[in-house]
C-alpha cells in the first residue's frame, strides 16, 4: 500500500473500494451527483483541502467531468490537484453492460494505472521525492502554436496527443491547458507531437 498525504476524492463506493486496496489515504466519495446538494460534504471537503490538500479522481466520462468541474468551482483551486485516468475500453466485472461511453471507470483500473495517475497529478507519496511538474508554460497561445486549437484538424490532433499521453480524450479548454501545463514543458509537448506526426514505419 502506498501512503498518500492528500485526501483522494472519488465518485462512489466501488471506486473507493478499489482505491483503498492500493493507497493508504483518506478517501472520500462524492456519492456521484449527490455532492451537488450536500452542503455538509462540501464543507468537509473544503476543510480537508485546507489541512491535507485534495486529489480529485473521477471517471473520464461526462458525469465525472461534471462532478470535477463542480468541485473545481467550489473549492480553492490552489488546494486541489487533478488526477486523470486514461480512456480504456471495457466493462467492470460487477456490471452486466459497459458504460454508455464503453470505457472503464476508476474501479476498473489496474493498480499501476491508478498509481501513475496520482503520480502525474503531483501526489505526495511517503518515501518518494515529489514528482517534477511542467514549468507552467502551456497557455492558449502555445496550444494554438502547437496546432492543438484554432486550426482545421486541431480536435483530431488533440485526441491523438491525449491518447498517446494516457489522458482522457474529453479534456479540453481550461482543463486541457491546466493539465498539460502541470505535467509537461512546451518542449516535451512539441517533441511528442513531432513523434506523432512522423510517418509510421
Amino acid at each position: 500500500m502506498i501512503k498518500v498525504k492528500e485526501v483522494i476524492v472519488c465518485e462512489g463506493r466501488y471506486d473507493k473500494d478499489t482505491l483503498s486496496q492500493v493507497f493508504d489515504a483518506i478517501i472520500v466519495e462524492t456519492g456521484g451527483f449527490g455532492v451537488f446538494n450536500d452542503s455538509e460534504k462540501l464543507d468537509l471537503l473544503r476543510k480537508l483541502a485546507q489541512v491535507r490538500g485534495l486529489i480529485i479522481l473521477t471517471d473520464s466520462d461526462g458525469a465525472g467531468f461534471q462532478i470535477r468541474g463542480y468541485l473545481k468551482g467550489a473549492i480553492d483551486p490552489s488546494l486541489v490537484k487533478h488526477a486523470y485516468i486514461p480512456d480504456v475500453p471495457g466493462r467492470e466485472r460487477r456490471k452486466k453492460m459497459a458504460s454508455k461511453a464503453g470505457m472503464l471507470g476508476v474501479e476498473g483500473m489496474r493498480p499501476e494505472v491508478l498509481i501513475e495517475a496520482l503520480r502525474r497529478a503531483g501526489a505526495t507519496f511517503e518515501g518518494e521525492e515529489k514528482t517534477a511538474h511542467g514549468a507552467g508554460e502551456i497557455n492558449a497561445a502555445v496550444l494554438y502554436e502547437l496546432g492543438l486549437s484554432g486550426h482545421p484538424g486541431s480536435g483530431d490532433r488533440r485526441v491523438a496527443l491525449l491518447k498517446s499521453l494516457g489522458l482522457p480524450e474529453k479534456l479540453h479548454g481550461a482543463a486541457l491547458r491546466d493539465v498539460l501545463s502541470a505535467l509537461y514543458t512546451r518542449k516535451e509537448l512539441s517533441e511528442r507531437l513531432k513523434a506523432l506526426d512522423a510517418p509510421q514505419q
